[in-house]
């Protein structure tokens, strides 16, 4: 039971390294004591990383619950059920992990510890793809702002993710080592402050590195609308809703880029036409760019309707961005014959949409390319950094987060998409957390949630790419392709 009870409180701690609490030493202690409890309990791994997963999203995605019972309406017990559902799914990703893990249990604590770095960084990068990916509660994201996310322009997120790995491991080797006779050599001493300090020592130089460069500045202001989620879908308010943006924005024409969140108007974008045509009209007039969300209804042959979440540039920007990865029962239903209709977060207006075109021209915006990442998108790292544009953008309506955690989080994983390219990002929301963040990853300015307004500020375009924009993942996937050989060649030598 105490295995079990450890194993719960490994996972509950991971979240509290991350955004809003950023207590990121915790990541190394959760990954530390998850490590040490499978190499004591080799036989039930499986077991203690399921509960582990329970503890980490339990904790960290309890935003859910939110979205669920108070924007859905779902009654408390639904509610609770299907978050317990949710948890208990994403669970078995660690899950995994333990279990690959024991399976090669005869090795010596030092290939151990090469073994669990391996196979936990192999299963945070099936969290970007598999069954569409969620790749929430990174602990890699605890790192910014520490020396260590120098490193993320060359491998991303998941790389920073294996540094706490690899930091965490030596830790329990250190500690155990001290505590057992029979391992108390110099060699396990000397490679256990190493794999502690060396990354810290070389992530001073790599973070001293630039691969961008800036090509000029630019003036830019962010509308947050602030509308009631409750609200905002009816049709008698989408006279209100147009009014609310365009007066906070009628003080701003004339920046070089204007930017409304996500599904700011609710009228359809054939709907939309005439106030799309004012909008591009006075925006050509003061030389403004502005770039805003909508919903779009396409009919396909046989009379098919599809729904697309999408943005698009008037005045002088110019393009369309159809959202690429849709977020599961927020967008479209799995399993839609048996939930469709169960509450009502199941059946929102844009709860039937589809994705758009996997391959999509970058935004113009006053002659320079922006990559668009609406809402949940902006999670996905190679989503962002692939094609290289001067710019990035994300807009998203964090209303049905609540004031969860969910906002914060958002936030910090879009800061990181900002570091790993080294491109300004700017991002706007239909109610917090509106920022403006350079190619460090820091906010240099954002607006307060819950609040109308309107973010001014200046960002610059850049040029350049960082190696994880060039070569994405490949090479982090090459390293640990080849540690597996090497463990797995080297337990077979001992057998």
């Amino acid at each position: 039971m105490i295995p079990l009870l450890l194993a719960l409180l490994a996972g509950c701690l991971l979240p509290l390294a991350l955004a809003p609490f950023d207590l990121w030493p915790l990541s190394f202690v959760a990954l530390g004591l998850w490590f040490y409890l499978l190499h004591a309990h080799p036989e039930r791994g499986l077991l203690l990383s399921w509960i582990f997963g329970i503890g980490k999203y339990a904790v960290g995605a309890s935003w859910i619950y939110v979205s669920i019972h108070r924007h859905g309406n779902a009654p408390v017990p639904l509610a609770l059920f299907l978050v317990v559902l949710f948890v208990a799914g994403m669970a078995l990703f660690p899950a995994l992990t333990g279990w690959l893990y024991s399976r090669m249990r005869t090795l010596s604590w030092q290939l151990s510890a090469v073994w669990f770095v391996v196979v936990y960084a192999l299963g945070e990068w099936l969290l970007t793809w598999l069954l569409t990916g969620f790749p929430w509660l990174y602990p890699g994201y605890s790192l910014l702002g520490t020396p260590l996310a120098g490193f993320a322009p060359y491998g991303g997120v998941l790389l920073l993710n294996a540094l706490i790995a690899a930091g965490a491991v030596a830790l329990v080797l250190l500690i155990r080592s001290w505590r057992d006779r029979q391992l108390r050599t110099p060699g396990l001493y000397v490679g256990g402050l190493l794999a502690l300090l060396v990354p810290w020592l070389l992530a001073l130089l790599a973070g001293s590195v630039s691969f961008t460069s800036s090509t000029g500045s630019h003036r830019v202001a962010l509308v947050q609308g602030n509308i009631d989620q409750t609200v905002k879908w009816l049709p008698e308010s989408r006279g209100p809703i147009v009014e609310t943006y365009t007066e906070l924005s009628a003080p701003h024409w004339g920046v070089d880029l204007l930017i409304w969140p996500e599904a700011a108007i609710t009228l359809f974008e054939h709907e939309a036409q005439p106030l799309l045509e004012d909008l591009d009209e006075t925006a050509r007039r003061h030389g403004t760019g502005l770039i805003l969300g909508i919903p779009a209804v396409e009919v396909e042959p046989g009379n098919r309707v599809i729904f697309r979440n999408t943005a698009i540039g008037v005045g002088m920007a110019e393009g369309r961005y159809m959202k690429r990865r849709l977020v599961p029962f927020g967008e479209y239903v799995p399993l839609e014959s048996l939930l469709r209709g169960l509450i009502e977060f199941f059946d929102l207006p844009m709860s039937r949409a589809e994705p758009g075109s996997w391959r999509q021209a970058p935004l113009n915006v006053a002659g320079h390319s922006a990559q668009m990442a609406i809402c949940y998108e902006v999670v996905y790292p190679l989503l962002v950094s692939r094609p290289a544009t001067s710019l990035l953008l994300t807009i998203s309506n964090d209303t049905w987060f609540g004031d969860s955690l969910g906002p914060q989080q958002h936030l910090q994983m879009a800061r990181m998409r900002a570091l790993e390219n080294e491109r300004w990002l700017l991002r706007g929301t239909s109610n917090g957390i509106t920022a403006i963040i350079d190619p460090g990853g820091v906010v240099t300015a954002r607006l307060p949630q819950f609040e109308a307004g309107v973010l001014t500020g200046s960002y610059q375009t850049m040029t350049g790419q960082t190696p994880f924009s060039r070569f994405g993942n490949w090479p982090f996937l090459g390293v640990l392709i080849v540690l597996t050989a090497a463990v797995l060649a080297l337990r077979k030598r001992a057998e």
